[in-house]
């Protein structure tokens, strides 16, 4: 017969146990609903997984865009180090335009970044806080333009 001490013992491993399992679990779920942001610098520095989900922001850089058959479309983004390539399918949104912020989520795939979905700014006073970071971080933007005042709420 076991003790209280070995008993207690026991019950706190295999609440450690299940925690950890659980917790693997969750893990688990969350992989494939967790999209990470990216600049075109920090996207194109490391190697991806062409079916890992992505979101990369910038600037839609001058002159850089491209209408194909259809609703196809292919722009350059920017963060003022690194320009990328997206390629895009769909209707655009009205406030898409050269220089503004984007957010495209996508899949980086051959040195291209396809996208599925593809966000602009909501008004003149806002900027995704991820591109206006990654833009800041460049020296690319300044505190003082309206621009990064934004909350990221419609």
């Amino acid at each position: 017969m076991a003790t209280r001490k070995t008993r207690r013992m026991q019950m706190l491993i295999f609440g450690a146990v299940l925690l950890a399992a659980a917790a693997g679990l969750v893990s688990f779920a969350f992989r494939d609903t967790i999209v990470f942001f990216f600049s075109p610098t920090e996207l194109m520095a490391e190697a991806r997984r062409p079916d890992q989900l992505l979101r990369v922001g910038g600037l839609v850089v001058a002159d850089s865009i491209q209408r194909g058959q259809g609703e196809t479309v292919s722009f350059d983004v920017t963060d003022g180090n690194g320009t990328l390539t997206v390629a895009f399918t769909g209707v655009l949104p009205d406030l898409f335009r050269e220089g503004q912020g984007v957010v495209a989520e996508g899949y980086l795939r051959n040195g291209r970044f396809e996208a599925v979905e593809v966000l602009a700014k909501h008004d003149e006073n806002y900027m995704p806080k991820e591109v206006a970071d990654a833009l800041k971080e460049q020296g690319h933007w300044q505190d003082g333009e309206p621009a990064a005042t934004g909350t990221g709420g419609s």
